[in-house]
């Protein structure tokens, strides 16, 4: 039976048992969010080093959190509901399954494959950015279980989730993804699946006419960051908040966005030259700043 059968009977009630699949900064970042909510947590990864890696993401997150107060202890210690294994098959009483993969279409497809195939009774969300859903959807046999739940990084710090809902994506699916980022103490809203969405689109554009300023050497990077963050008081400028999601992240929204959008979201060269030059940002120590 499909979630969209079940319909308004389902109530919204805080999963017990979460899954992620990708243990990387955001993966990591969600489960944090989650296992910070209660949940039993299984994060997904491919190998024993991979393991190991998410692992200690996730428990140096946590350890930060606790360092900041933010902990109460709860009954039950956060790193015995935390689970780290290659096994798919741990996802199969999970009520929440959110992908956490390279914005790679086909290896996101395979992804929600897997998760379907192994969590028959789960919602299924995708971190996408910019990736359209309906398009993601078509690759499952259910597309109705589907929807974006779009965290932003750093995951624990930051209040906004982006739920992007699918044309094949019922009503109360949203109801429970609205209360879900409520119980994480979060803002939800909700966007129509559209080439980056809401958030990706205005912060992308923001971004690349940026690059192409410091490209023209009208202001260095880090006066045009100055503008936004005192004069229109945004926490934080474009270019750093570039270097922090990754420039190589950035160029492919842009991309994706130019194909579907128009030009005016073609990637500046200088944008291009440094991913060629492995400039990516925090995650290699240079982007448009040294870190």
């Amino acid at each position: 039976m499909s979630l969209h059968d079940r319909g308004e009977s389902v109530s919204v009630a805080f999963p017990d048992h979460v899954g992620v699949y990708g243990g990387g900064r955001m993966g990591a970042g969600i489960a944090h969010a989650f296992l910070l909510g209660g949940a039993r947590v299984t994060v997904i990864e491919t190998d024993e080093a991979a393991i190991a890696a998410a692992r200690t993401r996730v428990e140096r997150s946590i350890a930060q959190a606790r360092a900041r107060g933010l902990l109460d202890g709860g009954e039950t210690p956060v790193p015995d509901r935390l689970t780290v294994t290659t096994d798919a098959a741990a996802l199969a009483d999970a009520g929440l399954v959110v992908e956490a993969v390279p914005e790679i279409p086909d290896l996101k497809a395979d992804v929600l494959r897997t998760i379907e195939r192994n969590a028959d009774a789960a919602v299924i969300a995708t971190n996408t950015s910019s990736l359209s859903i309906d398009q993601l959807a078509g690759r499952l046999h259910d597309r109705d279980r589907l929807l974006g739940l779009h965290f932003f990084n750093p995951v624990p710090a930051s209040s906004l989730v982006e739920i992007v809902r699918g044309s094949a994506t019922p009503d109360h699916l949203v109801r429970r993804a609205r209360a879900w980022v409520a119980h994480l103490g979060k803002t939800a809203i909700v966007v129509a699946d559209s080439p980056g969405f809401a958030s990706s689109r205005l912060g992308v554009a923001i971004a690349l006419e940026a690059m192409r300023m410091v490209e023209s050497g009208v202001a260095s990077a880090e006066d045009i960051d100055l503008a936004m963050t005192l004069g229109y008081k945004h926490p934080m400028g474009p270019l750093r908040t570039t270097d922090i999601v990754g420039l190589d992240v950035r160029l492919a929204i842009a991309e994706h966005l130019a194909e579907e959008v128009g030009e005016r979201f073609s990637p500046p060269d200088i944008l291009r030259d440094k991913v060629e030059r492995g400039e990516l940002g925090r995650k290699t120590g240079r982007g448009f700043f040294d870190w």
